[in-house]
């Protein structure tokens, strides 16, 4: 497949399409100002670039989207939180996706796809779980506390029926069997998000902090990319991974502690601790920059996941991206749209109370 996600993926959307429509002309008559009822085409071209976490996601919102703006071409390039951000930054795209929000620094610099001295807006769209994964025979499901983990994946817990592990795990016939770690070889974001959580709730065990690169002195087996994971941990009897969690498949999975529960990884205990997050001080009302506490005592919530932001700006140079850009956003943050991803991807759906904060900021969009 081209690297550009175009169109290609209609065929696969085809059961989105009618969800798709609906949403849309909700979202254009918000975006065009009609109030009888009646829709107004759009056509035009919209053009962005960014995180490739989301780009199954992508493709899905593309295919739905299209198919009820005919007249409307959404191009997304999947180069990657980074090179997404720095070419948002050079005017080459009207919006972008980032596994990051944007650093203090970059909001210094000047936009030119926005209005002269306007800053830009960022909301997440995109939770995905990152489910610790493993392969024992018999064994379905574990409980481990963060500390757990981390002993495990820094190498200082090395078999499987150790006494932290069996003590979360009463009844549960733990074999005298060493665990084998593995991790990504390449540079990722899951990786980030996963070593962040292990530093904020182990630090005296996870001293490195949240690094894309796994570090040297910790050991394990690497593995290229969440494919290469979970091959090796499928590969196995006695492996332990981390994944994006749509890509767990048939392995076992870890319930880690939260408070005084332990939280299996699902889309709503995603979403939950999302909400139960704060959001980065010191930013303005129409950035939704979230600082997600890895540890958080909020019922149900899961703290293992990665979030992406959508980002584009409050007040566009080109007048004619307006309207483009407020239907798409509005159809991405839509119930139907966080469901389609949903469907295609295995990304867990923002919250209700997450959509409306977004929809007032694309509202707003001028």
């Amino acid at each position: 497949m081209n690297n550009i996600l175009k169109l290609g993926a209609l065929a696969a959307a085809s059961t989105l399409v009618l969800a798709g429509c609906a949403a849309n002309e909700a979202v254009v008559e918000t975006a065009t100002g009609a109030t009888d009822g009646s829709t107004v085409e759009l056509t035009g071209t919209l053009n962005g670039s960014g995180a490739s976490s989301m780009a199954a996601g992508q493709e899905a919102w593309i295919a739905a989207f299209q198919i009820a703006n005919p007249g409307v071409t959404v191009n997304y390039d999947p180069t990657g939180s980074g090179t997404g951000r720095a070419q948002f930054m050079d005017g080459a795209t009207s919006f972008t996706g980032s596994d990051s929000y944007w650093k203090d620094e970059e909001l210094l610099k000047t936009f030119p796809s926005c209005e002269a001295g306007t800053m830009p807006w960022e909301f997440p769209i995109w939770i995905s779980p990152i489910a610790v994964i493993f392969n024992l025979d018999g064994i379905s499901s574990l409980n481990m506390e963060g500390t757990t983990v981390a002993g495990i994946f820094a190498g200082e817990i090395t078999m499987w029926n150790d006494s932290a592990i069996a003590a979360a795990n009463p009844g549960v016939a733990l074999p005298e069997l060493q665990i084998t770690a593995v991790h990504r070889s390449d540079e990722s974001g899951t990786s980030k998000n996963f070593t962040d959580y292990l530093a904020k709730v182990a630090e005296n065990v996870w001293t490195v902090g949240a690094i894309e690169a796994w570090p040297v002195e910790y050991g394990g087996e690497g593995a290229q990319g969440t494919s290469g994971v979970v091959s090796a941990v499928t590969g196995g009897n006695g492996t332990i991974g981390y994944a994006d969690a749509s890509r767990a498949g048939d392995l076992g999975t870890v319930a880690v502690k939260v408070g005084t529960d332990f939280v299996a990884y699902s889309a709503e205990a995603a979403a939950a601790v999302v909400d139960a997050s704060p959001l980065v001080e010191g930013r303005e009302s129409y950035d939704l920059a979230t600082k997600i506490d890895r540890n958080t005592t909020a019922s149900g919530a899961y703290p293992i996941v990665l979030v992406s932001y959508l980002m584009g700006c409050n007040d566009y140079a080109d007048d004619a991206q307006v309207e483009l850009v407020r239907a798409w956003a509005s159809f991405l943050v839509s119930e139907e749209g966080q469901n389609a991803a949903a469907a295609s991807a295995g990304n867990a759906p923002i919250s209700a109370g997450l959509r409306a904060k977004a929809q007032a900021i694309i509202d707003a969009i001028k």
